[in-house]
């Protein structure tokens, strides 16, 4: 539908086991629902193989690669020199993702801060968004993101952002973005509402983490990168903007972050 508003999913996973099979139908519905691009996350690195496939298969599809920090104990080591090298494809367009989750693996917390160090320094070496995922580690995710900032500035999208207010001020200030998942979308979400509508809307983008956190209507079934529409809707009542003014944004946000995604050009 040409008059339906164009948004970006800025982040999805569509190379697990739920889409096998279904990527025609998954990106067709999402473009009904004026979800016209994505970007497919890479969580571990011998799974990079797939997902480049995925995005070579589809022009709309984009992908970032790194070592997800609950994977980080079992998975070797990535160096600097491996996401540099992943980031020379044309489609890949970000480093991540990485971050600190003490939620279920604070036994690895020591290792998760050394691999999201490596991460960072990929990100300023080839200027690509870091892309960052924390989950009860706020106070070493502000401490470590503020230390390597002012050894050098990165850009960065907090993904699927449920921290705390002072975390997204840390986040804010150093110039990064934060970006709403299905979350936000909750009835019981209202605090983190807030914390969203206290942001700078150009500093919004909005994802789904398919097939993860699937908003209302579609909470507790498989998320899929179409979904993220919802998401937006709810978040331009946020905001208290048109959805039509929101989703503009959005676009405006991605590609001024996703600077290698908004200059893309489908080979002839």
């Amino acid at each position: 539908m040409t008059d339906t508003p164009q948004i970006t999913d800025s982040h999805c996973h569509l190379d697990f086991p739920d889409f096998d099979g279904k990527h025609a139908d998954v990106l067709a519905r999402a473009a009904e629902m004026g979800v016209t691009r994505m970007v497919t996350i890479c969580t571990k690195l011998r799974n990079l193989p797939q997902v480049r496939r995925i995005a070579e298969a589809h022009p709309q599809v984009f992908f970032a690669a790194g070592t997800h920090p609950m994977s980080v104990a079992e998975e070797p080591m990535v160096s600097v020199d491996d996401l540099i090298a992943v980031a020379r494809h044309p489609k890949c367009v970000g480093i991540g993702e990485t971050g600190l989750d003490y939620h279920y693996t604070a036994d690895s917390a020591e290792v998760q801060q050394t691999s999201l160090r490596i991460h960072i320094e990929a990100a300023r070496a080839t200027a690509l968004p870091l892309i960052i995922h924390a989950r009860d580690a706020d106070e070493d995710m502000a401490r470590i993101l503020s230390e390597e900032h002012a050894k050098g500035a990165f850009s960065c999208v907090m993904h699927c952002f449920s921290s705390s207010a002072e975390l997204a001020q840390t986040a804010l200030d150093l110039g990064f973005y934060l970006s709403m998942s299905g979350i936000t979308a909750f009835p019981k979400s209202q605090a983190l509402r807030d914390i969203f509508a206290a942001a700078p809307v150009d500093r919004i983008l909005v994802e789904t983490d398919a097939p993860y956190l699937a908003p209302p209507p579609f909470r507790g079934k498989r998320n899929e990168p179409g979904y993220a529409s919802y998401t937006a809707r709810a978040a331009a009542d946020t905001f208290g903007i048109p959805y039509a003014h929101f989703a503009a944004q959005t676009q405006e946000n991605f590609d001024r972050l996703f600077t290698k995604a908004a200059q893309y050009k489908v080979p002839a």
